[in-house]
């Protein structure tokens, strides 16, 4: 797995950044100060930081792959886009086989899928690969 050091040189991969905000809450107020984010004076101080622990990954990673999976059935290209961004952040931080993994067909649901087999995440598309063409958009 990979180390808040390591994940202090993360760039963000989404346009938004909400992969990269996901890592905050593992750095202390210091660290985020390296990276460049700015406390307003009444917050500084209060930053609770969240032990980087596979468990708390897996907390994060669950919630994001529902959401991934919400936009995606959805066909909302460009929600579901990011998510994929996320959920494929939180498996390279894992290193736990799914790091690499890269088909992002309908969606991004062949990631998704993957990822909640692989954790026994909840799978709305139960024995459906996620490349059939009634997810696609073409299929309205």
């Amino acid at each position: 797995m990979k180390t808040v050091e390591q994940l202090l040189k993360y760039e963000a991969q989404c346009l938004d950044g909400r992969d990269q905000y996901r890592l905050f809450d593992f750095f202390t107020e210091e660290q985020l100060n390296s990276i460049g984010v700015i406390f307003k004076e009444e917050y500084k101080g209060t930053h609770k930081v969240i032990p980087l622990t596979r468990e708390k990954v897996l907390e994060k990673l669950e919630g994001d792959v529902a959401f991934g999976f919400e936009k995606a059935l959805d066909k909302r290209g460009i929600s579901a886009s990011w998510m994929y961004q996320v959920v494929k952040m939180w498996n390279w931080i894992l290193e736990e086989g799914l790091e690499t993994f890269d088909d992002h067909v309908q969606y991004g649901l062949p990631l998704f899928k993957a990822t909640a087999l692989k954790y026994g995440f909840d799978n709305p598309i139960g024995e459906d690969t996620g490349k059939e063409s009634k997810y696609s958009s073409y299929d309205d």
